[in-house]
């Protein structure tokens, strides 16, 4: 097992509907598919894993605090929040842990509001478009960003 601090994957509103939520967008792919797959990459990469999910701003604000305590680094689903959340890029501007957004669609290819992230803003990085295998490559990326730290 690697010395680092678990990574937190952490998921925005609505998220807890994957799997009949507009499939022909999100696909069918459940979030307790997702987290399994989250589970596996870790275990894979010898870190541990803290998966959590929230429908609520404030609560998705303090799992980022938690895990910038916490955690090495965090991989987040805002979803809704990505486009109007001051808040959320505050939050992780202001902790101590690499941030990789990640979302199963390509918000930029959907409604032009969508083309916004604030997020991003703070975001070490980005992946979209690519469905369940982002949180994978997402989890991927944040491990080597907090060993490169950790050094």
């Amino acid at each position: 097992m690697s010395d680092l601090k678990p990574v937190f994957v952490l998921n925005g509103p609505n998220l807890n509907l994957l799997g009949t939520r507009e499939p022909e967008i999100y696909g069918t792919t459940t979030l307790a598919d997702i987290e399994a797959l989250c589970r596996q990459t870790a275990e894979s990469l010898g870190v541990g894993l803290v998966f959590e999910q929230t429908n609520h701003e404030g609560a998705l604000v303090e799992l980022i605090h938690t895990a910038g305590a916490k955690g090495s680094a965090i991989v987040i689903n805002p979803a809704a929040y990505t486009h109007t959340s001051i808040a959320l890029l505050d939050a992780i501007k202001g902790v101590d842990a690499p941030a990789i957004e990640v979302h199963l669609s390509q918000p930029v290819a959907r409604e032009a509001f969508r083309a916004v992230s604030y997020v991003s803003l703070a975001a070490a990085g980005t992946i979209s478009g690519l469905g369940a295998r982002g949180y994978e490559l997402g989890i991927r990326a944040a491990v080597q960003l907090a060993q490169a730290r950790a050094k």
